[in-house]
């Protein structure tokens, strides 16, 4: 959290462990355009005492990941490389200096507590100082332990105040600060509300590109997959209101980016999963299901490789060009559906599906009930603005049993996995495990359709208020 001071603040009486004070001369790197400002990414090259280091900023999820490097006068080739997409052959090159005298308190200690620092920046031209501007910052140590909720009040009746939000590098360059995408009114066109639906996925699709190639992060994966399938899924909803020869090739690119990102992210998921399961095992067991996650991260890794060559590769280069382009005037045809009409009818689908199934159906029928699933979320939340809390509701309620067809799905994936892995030649005990594992996924399953069963009958209700 950042909070505005003047140059006279000084930090009150915190208890806590002073911060030794630090002199910080930090040049901003982005292209001529400001590509990274625009996409709220930073890249400086941090100088303090003798030391230097490149830092990388990056969107997630209202937070920032920072990711660090010590080397040269020259950004870092793993930090160039995971800004591909934005820099698209533009060149970096430094846009701001700034000097900064920082000081501070850590409060709750080195594991759990918060750094609260008051940072007096001065902006640099060659070595002149321009202007300067003093900021208080609450920097988090883990993100699982909650700030101490007395730290902003105190530092308000000190005199602090609210943030414009800008980072350091928009205030030396006098830029506003980075704006929401501006959602449509209610009684807007159908146009608008397609348009900021796509382009709010677009953004996200950006916005994850580079922590999805730097890896070790499964939520940027998990975030431009989520983004993908939603612009392709809303494109065939659409389908009664755009033009086919506009949509139908930019679903098809969406269908191959789709397939790609999966192939890692299923593993980021079934890793995630059966690390879970360790601790409901047997301790004399846990060297079994430790090998064959160590199995699945060795998959992983080899996925991770294959990933990031395919998306330096034309193809996605052409995908972004396009769908940049496409986001700003989606074609839409002359028509009489509306998007409400839309989504009740991604809805009754969805009902059909559901009524001529049985709980005993093979998965292959549970994953078209997944697909239509999603079709039917979608939908909703491309008339959410138009129709309100009560298509908020429903999309809530929908989410839950997409958990449990997730559920289902994850399952068959899982085992598919454990036989595979069967076949590698292990010892008796081994495949004993593993065969344990996969009796606990056909569980699992059993499980998640008896869920769905019990959730559905409240969705169906919710739905058909809604879309009648």
């Amino acid at each position: 959290m950042k909070l505005a001071v003047d140059a006279t603040f000084r930090l009150p009486s915190l208890k806590g462990r002073r911060l030794p004070a630090k002199m910080l001369t930090s040049t901003y790197y982005d292209t001529p355009d400001l590509r990274l400002a625009r996409s709220r990414i930073t890249l400086r090259h941090r100088q303090e005492g003798g030391g230097a280091r490149w830092q990388l900023k990056l969107p997630l999820d209202g937070a920032r990941r920072e990711l660090e490097l010590s080397g040269g006068t020259a950004p870092p080739a793993a930090m160039s490389d995971a800004l591909f997409i934005h820099l698209q052959g533009k060149q970096l090159g430094p846009v701001a200096t700034l000097r900064t005298h920082r000081t501070g308190v850590r409060v709750g200690g080195a594991q759990h507590g918060a750094d609260v620092v008051l940072d007096e920046v001065a902006v640099l031209r060659g070595t002149s100082e321009v202007f300067t501007f003093c900021e208080v910052e609450i920097e988090q140590l883990d993100s699982h332990v909650p700030v101490d909720e007395r730290l902003e009040p105190m530092l308000r009746k000190a005199g602090a105040s609210d943030h414009d939000g800008r980072p350091k590098v928009f205030r030396a360059l006098e830029l506003p600060s980075p704006s929401p995408l501006k959602a449509p009114d209610p009684d807007d066109t159908d146009d608008a509300h397609l348009r900021y639906m796509l382009t709010r996925q677009l953004e996200a699709l950006l916005m994850h590109d580079p922590g999805m190639r730097v890896g070790g992060e499964i939520e940027d994966l998990h975030r431009m997959r989520v983004a993908t399938r939603r612009m392709r899924s809303i494109l065939r909803v659409a389908r009664p209101i755009v033009d086919p020869l506009w949509a139908e090739p930019l679903r098809r690119r969406l269908d191959w980016l789709g397939r790609r990102l999966g192939d890692a992210r299923d593993l980021d998921v079934q890793i995630h999963y059966f690390r879970s399961q360790l601790d409901n095992i047997p301790e004399r067991d846990r060297r079994a299901l430790e090998d064959f996650i160590g199995y699945l991260e060795r998959k992983r890794a080899k996925a991770q490789r294959r990933l990031v060559h395919e998306l330096r590769r034309p193809r996605y280069v052409t995908l972004i060009e396009r769908l940049t382009l496409a986001v700003r005037t989606p074609h839409c045809v002359p028509h009489k559906t509306t998007l409400q009409d839309l989504a009740g009818q991604a809805f009754r689908r969805l009902c059909t599906s559901v009524k001529h199934m049985a709980e005993a159906a093979p998965n292959t029928e549970w994953h078209g009930i997944r697909i239509r699933a999603k079709r039917a979320r979608y939908a909703a939340e491309l008339s959410e603005l138009k129709m309100g809390q009560p298509a908020t509701q429903f999309i809530e309620r929908l989410k839950i049993i997409q958990d449990h067809l997730g559920d289902i799905q994850d399952a068959e994936v899982a085992e598919t996995l454990l036989r595979r892995y069967t076949l590698k030649g292990l010892s008796g005990h081994s495949q004993f495990i593993a065969g344990q594992m996969v009796e606990r996924q056909h569980q699992r399953q059993r499980d998640a359709k008896k869920a769905f069963v019990s959730e559905w009958k409240a969705l169906k209700k919710c739905g058909q208020h809604l879309w009648t």
